[in-house]
């Protein structure tokens, strides 16, 4: 696996500009120069918490990357996001992944908090200070959004809100949580029952669980929220009282699908580079592994996938930040770029006999990694029911759509004195 800067494939020049070639170097080199030294003391050490990359990727505004610039972000779209994800990813997906998790609810607060609010917030996510998480998963409900048990009461004017999160990314280096809870009696619509609030790590009443290490994602944290009787103003309500599901969906669709494809093809673009190298170093008969009729037919059903996955990925965010319809393609690249990842990851663990085996090998690393690309926003089988609301042209909300329109409860910025 090679950490050598590379020019943008050319299948890509249709969704890049000479702005979005830039920043692949750069995330190129930054990745070389920071991720790469870190990427195996992260994997040896899977109950730390990577601070130092976060701080790094902080600096460069990166957390803030489709913030607009008024804000101090950089405003420069989906297909740049998609960019930085995907190169740090082919090093290491868990340094990728503590930046897309924050990613998630930047773009709820993008998409549905007022002015103000977005002046109070974003500013501190451009300038590093501040990193977010998104808490609607919950321990029995999982990413069940009708099910969510978690509970916000209001109560002379504040909210009080109980009940515990689970799975809940970057949750030990967020400085505020986005917290989806049910804020109407039972029996009333999933859609109208949910409002969403920001909720400051310091909070009395808010605890985090330890860090406790997954499968993979080394050096990432996703652990569990629990908040007892937790105090919030009416200012950090999220959108609209009762519109906490769509603050969910619309962020889970516009930066949750497309993040996760981003970091399904990095991965992906890592299982094929080791797996080549390994098989043209490995001696056999007369040559190398790689001259063998057998292995070229695997190893060409790989780059199949992960060339289709890839162009897959980039033309989705490029609909995105062309204002166009692509709730099923956002969905589409989320959905297939994991599945041709793990079926790449499992064919070159076989490709690789016993040495995939070994202790300490990357390949092992990828391949649990890839795993964690499956549930959030959505299991393959939500993806697929979805797209088959798509091709039965069901009426379904298309959150693309509305982000090009401005969606209607979006309040615009005062008007001058």
């Amino acid at each position: 696996m090679t950490t050598t800067p590379t020019a943008p494939p050319p299948a890509l020049r249709p969704y890049l500009t000479d702005r979005h070639t830039a920043l692949w170097r750069e995330a190129d080199a930054f990745t070389a120069e920071h991720v790469a030294p870190r990427a195996d003391r992260m994997e040896a050490a899977p109950r730390k918490v990577e601070r130092k990359i976060a701080a790094l990727m902080a600096a460069r505004r990166w957390f803030a990357v489709t913030v607009p610039t008024e804000f101090g972000g950089l405003g420069a779209g989906h297909v740049a996001k998609t960019i930085l994800i995907h190169r740090i990813a082919r090093v290491s997906a868990a340094a990728a992944a503590i930046l897309q998790a924050t990613q998630i609810p930047v773009g709820s607060l993008s998409l549905f908090a007022t002015y103000e609010q977005k002046l109070s917030w974003l500013p501190r996510v451009a300038d590093g200070s501040l990193l977010l998480s998104i808490a609607v998963t919950e321990p029995q409900a999982g990413g069940h959004i009708g099910g969510i048990e978690t509970t916000a009461e209001h109560v002379g004017g504040h909210w009080v809100i109980t009940g515990s999160k689970a799975h809940i990314g970057n949750s030990h280096l967020a400085g505020a949580h986005l917290v989806v809870a049910r804020t109407a009696k039972p029996g009333v619509s999933t859609t109208q029952a949910l409002t969403a609030f920001l909720v400051e790590s310091d909070r009395p009443g808010l605890t985090v669980a330890p860090h406790d290490p997954g499968l993979g994602l080394h050096g990432f944290s996703a652990s569990r929220l629990d908040l007892d009787h937790v105090r919030v103003p009416d200012d950090h309500v999220i959108g609209e009282i009762g519109h906490g599901f769509d603050v969910s969906q619309a962020s889970s669709i516009l930066y949750g699908r497309p993040n996760l494809a981003a970091v399904s093809l990095g991965i992906h673009e890592a299982v094929v580079d080791t797996t080549t190298d390994y098989l043209k170093t490995r001696p056999r008969y007369r040559g190398t592994l790689s001259d063998l009729p057998v292995l070229r037919d695997r190893i060409g059903d790989m780059e199949a996938r992960l060339r289709a996955a890839r162009v897959l990925a980039y033309q989705a965010v490029h609909l995105l930040d062309e204002g166009l319809s692509c709730d099923g393609d956002l969905m589409n690249s989320k959905y297939l770029g994991h599945q041709w990842a793990m079926q790449s990851a499992q064919d070159a663990m076989e490709l690789h006999g016993a040495r995939a085996l070994d202790g300490g090998y990357v390949l092992q690393r990828l391949w649990r990694d890839i795993q964690h690309t499956y549930p959030p926003a959505g299991t393959g089988e939500v993806q697929r029911i979805r797209l088959a609301d798509t091709a039965f042209d069901e009426d379904c909300i298309q959150w693309s759509e509305r982000l090009s329109a401005e969606m209607a409860w979006a309040r615009p910025a005062p008007a001058p004195a």
